[in-house]
């Protein structure tokens, strides 16, 4: 039709055939519709040809003849795959062919053979006009035109062979195979022989494609299916392992990816995995020189040429890999650093390379230098929450928390469920004790238990923003369930038992305190409650002093477990050793003036008891059954541990009044006791009681007007029930 257009345009005849415009409108929408498929593709792989490397097409980096003669031996093998699919390999990269290196090699006769038969069935198809040629022509259409770009001839691809790229090719053969069947069974009198063959054809496809169908039942059978067609091919070998890495199973995919490093000695992707294997099976000497060997691999810079174009990316990973080995040792964080420097002046654009040397700047206590690496990492990809979460913490480290909190909001607002920065940021914003932030933390932390409803810190977190807001039974309920979900959770047990403490629920708060010491033995701060507990509330000396004690094994410089100790022997009534005990913490703590007038209180109390004509004994020796010697003595020093230098005005008439008493003889007990509400409500009738069953005079006592002792009542108990305050919070973990 094309002919008789130029020659009816030629002699002049005007108009174009319906049928010639309807083609060309055809052609018009096919062009413009495969340069907006070429323009997508453009924009998909940002207009940069894929970096191929000799282990994906060997003939692609060959010489001549092997190249030529290599790509053109691949036509008869597709060929023979489509003829005869018996042996189907998922990949068939690498050594899986061998290159045809010269002309006298006989696989040069199928390459002769398949273009012989291609040639005949052209030349006569295109020869003839009949319906059988149209068939054939169309058949060999679909078989050659497909398949032209995928055939190495024009330009090289990523693969030797793949069975994916006859899809389309097959549907010409299938063409091809029907029009032969037609022609046994209608032109040459075959019908019964074609339909048996058709029948045996179709059966054997059909048992086939079933049990091809189970060798794609997972990786591992894929893999493990292609092995037996080839063992040739160091990428099977590796995918083997691969599949065996996912499932735990180091130690058989080690004997794959070394297989692998056998078949191919000079596949660095293997290397790679051979030492990846050995680091996950905590054998880091095998690990580094496996990136050693993998590294030596790598090809060498060529001045003026880009070295990206002539390395596949992911090998680029054996530098970050084998930095973050070796950086597990301090002493060389600065050998890892320059493998960074070296994987990034490889690849100026390796943005793993500056994530990954950001990390071990802040290591290396450098963060300036860190951060410059996740800015730099950020101008490649500034969509990457990751990224700006790194740079948040690096602001942490640098003491900027307003920018933190800002990078923070940055990676959630890419990434609102990016969990690391839900929790960090809540953090953030629960630290700096800012009010109007509290809501916002709270909301954080719950769409972080939402995603991570097993992690215990997000409750025990959600538990102190209750704290922080008087909120207890809703902090009890959190930290409760941080227990639930992991036992022996410390910071979560003595929080719970602080919470106690402060709701005036001493007692429950002991359990909580024996859970805590049974995962937590030595927790100092636990022992020091507890023995509050006991001494204050259940009258337990024995146990405050054995709590107290276990402190000073472990630490016997800790200030406060000493004085406490001391508190404890006051306690009993052993006052030499009460002041002994003083004397030592004085002279750990010179500077600590609540010691020193404690001190003078009970200097000044045994010189009362010496003026008194009344021996110094210990609590043994004072003839009082052991539950009044309590009542007499709970608690009088132990208001003061932790906080003797936080004392207000109040305080100081309290001390104040504690002295006076020392002058008047056994007044002075009453003075020096933190005691309770309960136990303060006796009024100084009470006390003067205790004071007479004790053997001491009270008519100094009663010098005093009733008015009076109400007054020095009611101060003590107001400056005691601060102290208890003071002490609980100086306590919290």
């Amino acid at each position: 039709m094309l002919f008789e257009m130029v020659g009816q345009v030629v002699r002049g005849k005007s108009g174009f055939p319906y049928a010639v415009l309807q083609t060309l409108l055809k052609l018009v929408v096919l062009v413009i519709s495969t340069l907006l498929l070429v323009i997508v593709r453009v924009q998909v792989i940002q207009s940069q040809l894929p970096v191929f490397t000799r282990f994906d097409n060997p003939a692609a980096v060959s010489s001549t003849p092997a190249r030529q003669l290599t790509f053109n031996y691949l036509l008869p093998v597709n060929g023979w795959l489509l003829l005869n699919p018996s042996e189907l390999c998922c990949d068939w990269t690498m050594g899986t062919i061998p290159l045809v290196e010269s002309v006298l090699d006989l696989r040069n006769l199928a390459t002769l053979a398949f273009y012989v038969l291609l040639g005949t069935l052209a030349y006569h198809s295109l020869r003839h006009s009949h319906n059988s040629a149209k068939t054939v022509i169309m058949a060999l259409s679909l078989i050659v035109l497909p398949f032209i770009p995928a055939s190495n001839l024009f330009f090289p691809v990523g693969f030797v062979v793949a069975e994916r790229v006859l899809y389309v090719p097959s549907m010409g053969f299938c063409v091809l195979v029907a029009h032969g069947f037609k022609s046994l069974t209608y032109r040459w009198g075959l019908k019964k022989m074609s339909w048996l063959l058709m029948g045996i054809l179709l059966t054997a496809h059909a048992v086939k494609t079933f049990n091809r169908t189970w060798d794609w039942e997972s990786e591992y059978t894929l893999f493990t299916s292609a092995l037996k067609v080839n063992k040739n091919n160091a990428k099977l070998w590796n995918n083997v392992g691969h599949a065996l890495e996912n499932q735990h199973n180091y130690e058989r995919a080690l004997r794959y990816f070394l297989q692998a490093t056998r078949v191919q000695p000079d596949d660095i992707g293997a290397h790679m995995n051979v030492g990846r294997t050995y680091k996950n099976l905590n054998r880091s000497k095998e690990a580094e020189e496996a990136y050693l060997v993998a590294k030596s691999l790598m090809p060498q810079i060529i001045p003026g040429k880009k070295y990206a174009t002539r390395v596949a990316p992911n090998h680029l990973n054996v530098y970050i890999n084998l930095a973050n080995l070796i950086r597990a040792n301090d002493s060389r964080l600065e050998e890892a650093d320059q493998l960074y420097r070296q994987a990034i002046s490889m690849r100026p654009d390796f943005k793993q390379a500056y994530i990954s040397r950001g990390e071990l700047l802040l290591k290396m206590n450098k963060p300036n230098e860190a951060r410059d690496a996740y800015l730099r990492a950020l101008e490649l990809d500034h969509t990457n929450a990751d990224l700006w979460y790194n740079l948040a913490i690096v602001n942490i480290e640098m003491k900027e928390p307003t920018e933190a909190l800002r990078n923070f909001n940055r990676a959630l607002d890419l990434n609102p469920r990016h969990k690391l920065a839900l929790f960090n940021s809540a953090l953030l914003m629960q630290e700096s004790g800012e009010a109007k932030l509290r809501p916002e933390a709270n909301r954080r932390f719950l769409t972080y238990v939402k995603e991570e409803p097993d992690d215990a810190n997000g409750y025990f977190n959600l538990g102190m923003l209750a704290m922080d807001a008087n909120e207890n039974e809703a902090a009890e309920s959190w930290m409760r369930q941080a227990v639930r979900l992991q036992p022996g959770f410390r910071s979560a047990l003595f929080n719970l038992a602080l919470l106690y403490s402060q709701s005036q629920r001493e007692l429950e708060a002991l359990p909580v305190l024996d859970e805590l010491l049974w995962h937590h033995p030595e927790h100092v701060k636990g022992l020091i409650l507890k023995g509050d507990i006991l001494m204050n509330h259940r009258k337990d000396t024995q146990g405050a002093r054995a709590c107290f004690q276990r402190i000073l094994r472990t630490d016997p410089n800790n200030v406060q477990a000493k004085h406490n100790l001391c508190v404890v022997y006051f306690e009993e009534r052993d006052l030499p050793q009460a002041e002994h005990c003083l004397e030592e913490t004085l002279a750990m703590a010179p500077h600590e003036e609540y010691i020193r007038r404690h001190l003078a209180i009970v200097r000044g109390k045994m010189a009362a008891m010496s003026a008194a004509g009344q021996p110094v004994l210990s609590a043994g020796g004072t003839g009082l059954p052991e539950n009044q010697q309590q009542q007499q003595q709970h608690q009088q020093l132990q208001q003061q541990e932790g906080h003797g230098k936080a004392e207000e005005e109040e305080n100081d008439e309290e001390w104040r009044a504690a002295a006076a008493g020392t002058r008047e003889g056994a007044e002075n007990e009453k003075n020096l006791r933190k005691s309770s509400p309960a136990e303060s409500s006796g009024g100084p009738g009470q006390g003067q009681a205790k004071k007479l069953g004790a053997g001491q005079p009270d008519r100094r006592t009663k010098s005093k007007s009733t008015k009076e002792i109400k007054d020095i009542e009611k101060k003590r108990e107001a400056a005691l029930k601060r102290l208890e305050e003071i002490e609980r919070l100086l306590s919290s973990d």
